[in-house]
């Protein structure tokens, strides 16, 4: 066999960090044990019913058996712009402000590539979402990092970053509720990012992934709601989380008609068409009763106090998520995020994600996925509690 060398382009991509991760849990499983496998995002409930039933019936309609439009049907990007209507009162003109995408990771790495030329600097969170860094090193970009902070709520300081960063970057990706953290962002902080992008021409990218579940009876806060958003960037949306379609690789970007243009653009040239039975599922999803959203949201709200109560009970000082399916977990002083996590693989099988993985500010962290039972979830807290570290 002829061994052909990789591409610079594809030597220069990050390491992906889980992938060691997925490696060492499979290991412990090989070896027969019982591993609590809370270091992963991947929702572990059923699609609502009614979805999947309309995939079906569209799945048999010999229409959705030939390619459909490369930018996706029209009927897609309406049922987007009347759940933005719907859920955050923003107004989208479906046909210039919309993009269907292959799942919302798709988007989030296409964006430099469409913006950036090479050199370009792109303001990056820390500790944040590892498929950030793929999109940048696409573009041959520049990362520049925006700390993200306990202290400040996990949120960034825009005075911490110097005037030459940010007149020099062209793009910026913010994420609320946060992936690892579970914080969430208010109007006033989306506000101010207006402002900074308005001041220093910085296009505002927030992936919205988790849009959908936020607790204690506060729904988290889009970027569009704020005054001038469209202006100056845009939202990147997934059903994977809201209706748990992770597999069905389908979102939509929404915002500013220049960058949608940019999008469909791009994605001409690397795609032929999203599967027109997805496409109808998904509008089903979007238009349909969204008490299933608001079920889901329960039941991640009941794991997060079964699970942050019993470590408090413990002695394992944490705080609850205020957003989003992950805890954020402070990891015993004598620990580096890294060994604490082969820690409780090794001793208790139970698979935390590092939080050094998700950058430098998250050393000292570990993220856990609230993606299973209440009961597994007791387990864990038990299982962490035999070991005596607290």
């Amino acid at each position: 066999m002829i061994n052909y060398p990789h591409s610079e382009l594809l030597k220069s991509l990050p390491k992906q960090f889980f992938a060691s991760l997925t490696a060492k849990v499979g290991k412990k499983l090989e070896q027969g044990y019982d591993v609590i496998n809370l270091g992963q995002g991947n929702p572990d409930l059923p699609t609502p019913e009614h979805i999947v039933k309309s995939l079906q019936s569209a799945a048999e309609n010999p229409q959705n058996h030939k390619y459909s439009p490369f930018q996706g049907f029209p009927y897609l990007k309406r049922a987007a712009a009347d759940f933005y209507k719907r859920e955050y009162d923003v107004e989208l003109n479906p046909e210039t402000e919309v993009a269907i995408l292959f799942g919302g990771k798709a988007g989030l790495v296409e964006i430099p590539q469409c913006l950036l030329n090479p050199g370009d600097s792109i303001l990056v969170p820390d500790p944040g979402y590892p498929d950030y860094w793929s999109g940048v090193a696409l573009a041959k970009a520049k990362m520049v990092t925006m700390p993200l902070r306990e202290e400040n709520n996990f949120l960034p300081l825009y005075s911490e970053l110097t005037a030459d960063q940010l007149n020099s970057a062209k793009l910026m990706f913010l994420n609320y509720p946060n992936n690892p953290t579970g914080a969430v962002a208010n109007m006033d902080f989306f506000q101010e990012t207006v402002e900074v992008s308005r001041n220093h021409g910085i296009c505002i990218v927030h992936d919205f992934a988790y849009g959908g579940i936020g607790f204690d009876s506060k729904k988290p806060v889009s970027f569009l709601q704020a005054e001038g958003a469209k202006e100056v960037g845009i939202e990147i949306y997934t059903l994977s989380k809201t209706f748990n379609m992770a597999g069905w690789r389908v979102g939509f970007a929404a915002g500013n008609a220049s960058v949608i243009a940019a999008l469909n653009l791009l994605q001409d040239h690397l795609y032929v068409s999203l599967f027109g039975a997805v496409q109808e599922a998904a509008a089903a999803a979007l238009s349909g009763p969204q008490e299933c959203v608001h079920e889901l949201n329960s039941i991640y709200e009941s794991r997060r106090n079964t699970f942050i109560s019993g470590l408090q009970e413990i002695g394992w000082e944490v705080k609850a998520p205020k957003g989003s399916f992950f805890a954020w977990l402070r990891v015993p002083e004598r620990f580096t995020s890294e060994e604490f996590a082969d820690c409780l693989l090794d001793k208790a099988h139970i698979a935390v994600a590092p939080g050094i993985g998700f950058g430098d500010f998250g050393e000292g962290y570990v993220r856990v996925g609230l993606l299973t039972s209440e009961e597994r979830l007791k387990e864990a807290v038990d299982r962490i509690k035999k070991l005596n570290l607290f």
